[in-house]
């Protein structure tokens, strides 16, 4: 068994698609309009993963887009999506500067989660060892739910 990906259902493609790749710095890897079925489906990867996603398809994140409106609720109901970044601060401050709340901010050194605009909980993690606390992360509280 091996991981593919995670499918998460969008309401404006073209916002999650800012948030995914312009905010946190996914890669489109592939794309397929289904007009029969009447969805979009957008293969998304971290970019150290984008020759194995091409060549494996895997590990990706699936953004489906159904073209009929349709409420989606409860995003944090399935868990969330985890990335490890190099620099924890430096994702966080490129997420802020793009306006993206930091839901919890990586007071730690290691861990911080935001939201995407479909409510959808995203997890980042400092690759390797944590980092030390600094601010402002150090003393930023949490704000709302992650």
């Amino acid at each position: 068994m091996k991981y593919l990906h995670t499918m998460v259902r969008v309401k404006d493609l073209d916002a999650s698609l800012d948030f995914y790749v312009n905010k946190l710095g996914l890669q489109e890897v592939s794309r397929a309009e289904n007009p029969a079925g009447r969805f979009t489906l957008v293969f998304l990867t971290a970019p150290k993963d984008v020759e194995q996603a091409r060549a494996e398809k895997a590990p990706m994140v699936e953004l489906t887009y159904n073209w009929d409106p349709e409420d989606y609720t409860g995003g944090r109901n399935f868990g969330h999506l985890a990335y490890a970044v190099d620099d924890i601060y430096a994702a966080c401050e490129r997420l802020q500067a793009g306006g993206v709340t930091i839901n919890r901010p990586p007071r730690d050194g290691r861990m911080a989660f935001v939201r995407s605009p479909d409510g959808i909980s995203i997890e980042l993690l400092q690759a390797g060892p944590a980092l030390e606390p600094r601010e402002p992360w150090a003393s930023m509280p949490n704000v709302g739910s992650w």
